[in-house]
């Protein structure tokens, strides 16, 4: 009987998914295309201190493809996954020929390499599909261009002229069962008093999330709600934020919440395992992420808040893809980097119960349709569709 199972080498950063989102989602879409019949061999480009610098990362990259020997090569590319290197976008010069390149953008829009080169210099070569100023020869070379929000699309396409797929995320915390139950028990061991609203923020800790915006907000939020608690879920540790830094930014949240006088009511948890997470969200009254380039569905910590049916607060994205916002699936914080926005928005969600109750339901409609199996389905079709597969 011969196997008619697809084959796919994929390539991407060598980050641990607790310290990395793109090696998270790696991981959930390499589960989710088994149970479609892709049979999936994830490849890292670099680890153990990437001996030998980012150009003998690719080369050991490109060898295993070759020892391989898969039907198609799917690249996962996000500029900080490799450190900001260049050397990722050559790849596709390393890549055995006559297999199929597909490559997955998670950023993009904000970066060049070479960073010196004029713009206008960057556009010539990309209309003539040469190279790409962020991804280098991935884009132009590949068969297909997967992207996970509208606005990465646009940028694609007004970029390169190409029309990529997109393929949405899926939440990163699926909500197991007993969530309720467990959402309870983390109350009782916060200490919670019963009534008291707790707050959760959910990802990754980093500047550009704006948790210190939400510390500076709690001391107005108590003024109506003196039990008021806020947690928040994540590592500060990753891929964009290395550990030193990342001991740096959590002792700062950490003494800016002493000044706000607000220390007791805000607990770190660190990372923690995804039943936790889930947990934290149910447990929740609201979800906070008030990130300073504003929330689109690009973000794996919205879907998964909205999938647990908890009322959401967000910023507005530059992005463009304010979907959520559209849908009214979120609340939303008009402004970012504005404490006092936040105190209006979050003030109100937990005020009005009907609201709560309307945000929590047309929040998991909303996440409803954003699921790993549709993520491997559309994933299997597009693979299919560029081997010349019936039935993609």
């Amino acid at each position: 009987m011969v196997d008619d199972r697809i084959s796919v080498a994929m390539l991407h950063g060598p980050g641990r998914p607790d310290r990395d989102g793109v090696s998270d989602y790696v991981a959930h879409l390499v589960a989710a295309l088994a149970d479609v019949g892709v049979a999936v061999s994830p490849v890292p480009v670099g680890g153990d201190g990437t001996s030998g610098g980012w150009r003998a990362a690719t080369g050991r990259a490109a060898a295993e493809v070759r020892r391989l020997r898969p039907d198609l090569v799917h690249v996962q590319f996000a500029p900080a996954a490799y450190r900001f290197s260049g050397q990722p976008g050559l790849l596709p010069l390393r890549l055995p020929r006559g297999v199929p390149l597909v490559t997955t953008v998670h950023e993009y829009g904000w970066w060049a390499a070479p960073r010196w080169l004029p713009g206008p210099v960057w556009s010539a070569v990309e209309r003539l599909r040469l190279w790409d100023r962020e991804t280098g020869r991935l884009v132009p070379a590949s068969a297909a261009v997967i992207v996970t929000n509208a606005g990465h699309a646009a940028a694609v396409r007004a970029r390169t002229g190409r029309s990529p797929q997109h393929v949405p995320l899926a939440p990163n915390v699926a909500e197991p069962q007993g969530a309720a139950t467990a959402g309870w028990r983390l109350r009782a061991e916060l200490s919670l008093p019963e009534g008291a609203p707790l707050l959760v923020f959910f990802g990754f800790v980093h500047p550009v999330k704006g948790v210190r915006y939400l510390i500076e907000a709690l001391p107005e939020l108590r003024r109506s709600y003196p039990d008021l608690r806020l947690l928040v879920v994540g590592g500060f540790t990753s891929q964009a934020l290395p550990e030193p830094e990342a001991r740096a930014f959590r002792a700062e949240l950490s003494g800016l919440a002493v000044r706000c006088g607000v220390a007791d009511a805000v607990t770190f948890t660190g990372h923690v395992p995804a039943e936790r997470v889930s947990a934290a969200l149910r447990a929740a009254d609201a979800v906070v992420l008030p990130f300073t380039a504003g929330v689109d569905t690009k973000s794996g910590a919205l879907l998964a808040a909205l999938a647990h049916g908890v009322p959401t607060a967000v910023t507005v994205p530059d992005s463009g893809d304010d979907e959520p916002h559209r849908q009214g699936a979120v609340a939303v914080i008009p402004a970012r980097r504005d404490s006092a926005a936040i105190v209006r928005t979050v003030g109100g969600v937990l005020a009005d119960p009907v609201l709560r109750r309307r945000l929590a339901e047309r929040g998991r409609t909303f996440a409803a349709a954003y699921s790993w199996p549709g993520v491997a389905a559309a994933h299997r079709d597009l693979y299919a569709r560029t081997l010349g597969r019936h039935g993609g």
